[in-house]
């Protein structure tokens, strides 16, 4: 872990833009917009920042339940809450009915009864609905309900929670919880200096480790226990965080998101003023997201569209505690990186290698060194010892400045941004000789310095005292967790440096296509080929010459009009898969097969028993790469876009990428860096590079239709768009929309 002073780990300090309540507006790029702002789809674009200063810091708290009887539940959290309220300066009020004081403080018998309107009213009772309705009347700014068995217990409580949520909206009463704890109610230390970790957790267990971190000298500033979210939800926090000139990072355990948007308009005010946000979000697989509902009662969402969500704003996620404690301190305390080159510095052939490969595997970047630095390198270095990067010393020298001179010439190279020294286990007194020269040397450098202490053991005074007690250089125990976190430190830092809101360019208004494609939608139909092409037309999304025809002469007729070699395809709302059915005939070059296949067709299809409302005969496009482009609505996030390999093949290889509504063109771009088979498009085994300009113009041209026809579009499916060689375009060979 990284040390506990300022020094090199510095983050500069943040404005806040936190009025009382809530803000009305968010400073963005020079200007002010109202939170209230929507887009297209009549979703918000801005989110207000909730004041929760007074939820951290009260003046006054209120105990409900309270008890000093011991061997009693409550006693030990009143006991805890006392504490508490003396350490940030509250005066404390002990609640109850029956009971004359608690601690020897005056009890008042209920909540109507408190002297004065308090900030934290504290609900230790197993009935929290009944308090939250008095303490509107008490004019209670916060409310924290512990119980459970709400939303986690199933549909009883998930109305018994929902009751309470709009209890504590009447009373005007922001609520932490139900089935929240005393995380935040914590003591951190306050001796320890830098920027600190603000924590989100919706499992209070989960954040110990994190908050273990201020033991090897981490600042910790704020512990958010969400519990079931009723009311205050993890976003709130992010957005509160983000403001908060002391964070250096947000820390963030989830199970589950309550509210998409939100989440998302909160990840973007942290990625405007730089914060870093770490996460671990559960329910990767079927068996973490059946726990994770039935433990918080929220929807985890499809984890392909978390993934894509959080990576589109910014948040790191990551898969254990572990990651997450040396990520988010990373990302608190590292200063912007001067280079994105990483050096590996280690006394062990071998180690070298094993941390190349580690880094290389996580697409970090080993710069080979110059010749005039690998010649400087051997003054101090045998010549047989290999130093082009990683640098082998064959044993840190002990007896003279050598070591010193190493690293100092590596930290001076241009190329190099970060030096990572593995240290695979102590052997004094090069052990020690070799983390106090890199400590020593990182006092001179605003570059990272990063030491792996693989010691299992880790009661060294090398690393207890000269790493932990170091503020320069980053420390961590496995090679793995360093190199991720490197590699997180080096994407924030380029993703904030060119980092610009979607949400700021996003639709307000509907464009002229939204009225054509209105005229299209029937709501709760399928739409047939035809009528799916219609809509792709009204959006400026080409696709092919052709005729909707109902009689074998009329298909002649538009054969010769659209051109040969022809396609002819069924055209019924209600068959999704025409190839499988038979229902689809390519490289027709006659009048006589034109004639003969339209009889076939309605014949097949009366055998399917579908509806026609024609036959399609259209123009055959042969010569690219099938894409598919989709909209899909995602129970979290709203409408979502995706891009990936198309034709018949699409559900095998299922080689995709998503992205939530409103992106750019950079994320549109970035979609296709993701496909597995993203060299097809720059041409292979002598084939030329297809249009990929005319691919992004089609996605982005489908996000506008997924935002403004987001209630009404349940699903687009382009497949296959056949994107043609460069300067050439894409067309829409097939299509099919399903309406809300």
């Amino acid at each position: 872990m990284l040390g506990s002073t300022h020094g090199t780990f510095t983050t500069d300090l943040r404005a806040r833009v936190v009025a009382c309540g809530q803000t009305t507006g968010a400073t963005v790029h020079g200007t002010t917009a109202a939170a209230g702002d929507t887009d297209v789809s009549g979703r918000p674009l801005y989110a207000a920042v909730p004041d929760l200063d007074r939820l951290f810091r009260p003046g006054s708290v209120a105990v409900v339940g309270a008890s000093d009887t011991e061997g009693r539940p409550h006693t030990g959290i009143t006991r805890q809450l006392l504490r508490w309220a003396e350490r940030v300066g509250a005066r404390l009020y002990p609640v109850h009915p029956t009971r004359r004081s608690v601690f020897g403080l005056d009890c008042v018998p209920s909540v109507a009864d408190l002297p004065v309107p308090v900030d934290v009213a504290v609900l230790l009772v197993a009935d929290p609905l009944p308090v939250v309705e008095e303490l509107g009347a008490a004019k209670a700014r916060f409310a924290v309900a512990f119980a459970s068995g709400f939303a986690e217990t199933g549909a009883a409580g998930a109305a018994a929670q929902a009751a309470l949520a709009a209890a504590a909206g009447r009373a005007g009463v922001r609520l932490l919880g139900p089935n929240t704890n005393l995380n935040a109610f914590e003591k951190f230390r306050d001796d320890l200096e830098g920027p600190a970790i603000a924590l989100i957790t919706q499992s209070g267990h989960q954040g110990r480790p994190l908050y273990a971190l201020q033991e090897l000298g981490v600042r910790l500033s704020h512990w958010a226990p969400t519990g079931n979210e009723a009311d205050l939800e993890a976003a709130d926090f992010l957005s509160y965080f983000a403001e908060r000139p002391e964070v250096g990072a947000v820390a963030c355990y989830l199970e589950g998101i309550k509210d998409g948007r939100a989440f998302l308009l909160a990840a973007d005010r942290a990625a405007r003023r730089g914060v870093p946000v770490v996460a671990v979000k559960v329910g990767r697989t079927e068996a973490g997201a059946r726990t994770a509902a039935s433990h918080t009662g929220k929807l985890t969402g499809a984890d392909q569209v978390v993934d894509a969500a959080m990576r589109q704003f910014g948040v790191v996620r990551v898969d254990g505690l572990d990651e997450l404690q040396d990520t988010a301190t990373l990302l608190a305390r590292a200063r912007p990186p001067v280079a994105d080159g990483v050096a590996v510095y280690s006394i062990s052939g071998g180690t070298g290698a094993h941390c190349a490969d580690l880094a290389t595997a996580a697409g970090l970047r080993l710069p080979v060194l110059s010749q005039a630095r690998q010649d400087q390198l051997h003054q101090w270095i045998p010549g047989y010892l290999d130093v082009s990067n990683p640098v082998d010393n064959g044993g840190h020298p002990v007896g003279d400045e050598r070591g010193r001179k190493i690293i100092d010439a590596l930290l001076a190279d241009p190329d190099v941004g970060v030096l990572i020294c593995p240290v695979t286990g102590p052997f004094p007194p090069m052990s020690d000789r070799l983390v106090q020269d890199l400590v020593d040397a990182a006092e001179t450098t605003d570059k990272l310095v990063c030491v792996v202490w693989g010691s299992p053991v880790g009661t060294e005074a090398a690393y207890r005292e000269t790493l932990l007690g170091s503020s320069r250089v980053a420390t961590f125990r496995t090679l793995g967790n360093c190199v991720a976190a490197v590699r997180a430190y080096l994407d924030h830092h380029r993703f904030t440096r060119t980092y610009r809101s979607p949400f700021d360019e996003a639709p307000r208004t509907p464009s002229p296509s939204y009225r054509k494609a209105e005229a299209l939608m029937l709501p709760g139909h399928r739409l047939s080929e035809h009528a799916a092409k219609q809509l792709l037309r009204a959006y400026g999304i080409r696709v092919p010459r052709e005729q909707l025809v109902t009689s074998a002469a009329a298909a002649v007729r538009a054969a010769s009009l659209v051109g040969y070699p022809v396609v002819m395809k069924a055209s019924a709302p209600q068959i999704a898969h025409k190839t499988e059915l038979g229902l689809v005939r390519v490289g027709l070059t006659s009048a006589s097969q034109v004639r003969d296949t339209y009889r076939d067709l309605i014949d097949t299809a009366r055998y399917e028993d579908a509806a026609l409302d024609g036959i399609l005969v259209c123009q055959m496009v042969d010569r690219g790469v099938e894409m598919v482009v989709g909209v899909t609505h995602d129970d979290l996030f709203g409408p979502t876009v995706t891009v990936g390999l198309g034709g018949v093949l699409v559900e095998v290889l299922r080689d995709t990428a998503v992205r939530v509504p409103p992106f750019g063109e950079d994320q549109a771009r970035a979609m296709l860096g993701e496909l597995r088979g993203r060299a097809l498009l720059d041409g292979v085994r002598g084939a030329p590079p297809k249009d990929v300009d005319a691919l992004v113009e089609v996605v982005l041209r489908v996000q506008r239709m997924a935002l403004e026809l987001g209630g009404r579009l349940s699903e687009l499916d382009i497949n296959p768009l056949m994107v043609l060689e460069r300067g050439q375009g894409a067309v829409a060979l097939d299509a099919m929309a399903v309406c809300r």
